[in-house]
């Protein structure tokens, strides 16, 4: 029998092939970098927590959940002095801080506006000083009318427009409780990222010099849109504000990857777009989270993943630490959406099948013990 042979280029392959195996490890899911474990974060000095209070006409016959105040409506914003007493009662036991009300632009959308003061009014009517407020400027691209091709400057009708909505709510920016942020008054401007300017520093200066000479040296927060990378705006925000948040990343959670490891996808995404704000156009960050969300309610034939009120708050225990991850180690600002929004399971605000569970959450997640 003949002796079997190799050419001799065979050998070395087989030794080399044979010795990765030995050596080389697979992938496993240890090398994720999502792969870890949401802390709990000691709180040793207190956050300041904002609740966004919504505006809306009546109950939506979808939703199931039922407020412990019982099932109110807003006609034209009015809110029952009952349900907000309430609710200023119940967002103390939370450790809320204040509620942040929108208001729309009195020139372009004055029904609105007017729907809007009325929620405001009604929050003022009743507080007698247990519970401080601030307020969301709602920019809307449909109301001004522009776009990248007409901006906001182009149209001096519609800046000086624009700067008349923030003056007109100069009497509330000087309520004795209006938040302040390190001495300065706190405003946001909802859908900053799409206020279509060529020049968004000048008209932030020039809303800055209005208001000062008003008596308000104003600290603004921007919003930019949710899941999106922080390079996107930079020419929306630097040199205009002082802060951005996000529109809430755990509410409307569309793609499975994401709301599988919800917690450690919005850190990541929070850790980098803080770094990148103070970096790259020296802007301070204001994480912004939701107790739950069901797309149900709205869309009953929805296959979108659910973040629902069923694991008694364990999601979102984590998701305040990922904020307490990420806020400001100078304003410490947390914002919650929101307190109200049951028309997508969103709300803050007791139900009589989870009772207060939530409120006590937050208090104490962001409040010393």
């Amino acid at each position: 029998m003949k002796s079997l042979k190799f050419p001799f280029f065979i050998i070395p392959v087989f030794l080399f092939l044979n010795s990765c195996t030995k050596k080389i490890d697979a992938p496993s899911i240890d090398d994720n970098i999502l792969n870890y474990t949401i802390k709990e974060i000691p709180v040793t000095t207190d956050y300041t927590v904002g609740a966004f209070y919504y505006n809306f006409g009546t109950f939506n016959a979808s939703i199931t959940e039922v407020p412990v105040v019982g099932k109110y409506g807003m006609p034209n914003g009015v809110v029952p002095p009952a349900v907000m007493t309430k609710h200023i009662e119940y967002a103390g036991k939370a450790g809320i801080d204040y509620f942040l009300f929108q208001f729309r632009s009195a020139n372009r959308d004055f029904n609105n506006y007017k729907s809007d003061s009325s929620v405001i009014k009604s929050f003022l009517d009743v507080n007698t000083a247990n519970m401080k407020f601030a307020l969301a400027y709602n920019f809307s691209t449909g109301s001004y009318a522009i776009n990248t091709t007409a901006p906001l400057e182009n149209d001096a009708v519609k800046l000086e427009q624009f700067f008349q909505d923030i003056q007109r709510i100069a009497p509330l920016l000087a309520n004795a409780n209006y938040l302040k942020v390190n001495g300065k008054t706190l405003l946001y401007i909802m859908n900053a990222h799409v206020l279509y300017s060529n020049n968004n520093p000048a008209i932030y200066a020039t809303l800055r010099s209005r208001l000062s000479a008003l008596g308000f040296e104003l600290y603004i927060v921007g919003m930019q849109d949710r899941w999106s990378p922080p390079a996107r705006y930079p020419f929306r925000f630097q040199k205009c504000v002082d802060a951005i948040y996000h529109q809430s990343f755990s509410s409307q959670v569309s793609d499975w990857d994401r709301w599988y490891l919800l917690p450690q996808s919005m850190d990541q995404n929070w850790l980098y777009s803080k770094k990148w704000f103070a970096d790259n156009i020296s802007v301070d960050y204001v994480p912004n989270i939701t107790p739950s969300y069901n797309w149900k309610i709205a869309q009953p034939s929805s296959v979108n993943p659910n973040y629902p009120k069923s694991d008694s708050g364990k999601m979102y225990k984590q998701l305040c630490n990922v904020a307490k991850m990420n806020a400001s180690s100078t304003t410490r600002l947390i914002l919650i959406d929101s307190w109200n929004k049951w028309d997508e399971d969103m709300q803050l605000e007791p139900a009589n099948s989870y009772g207060e569970l939530y409120l006590n959450i937050t208090k104490a997640e962001f409040k010393k013990p």
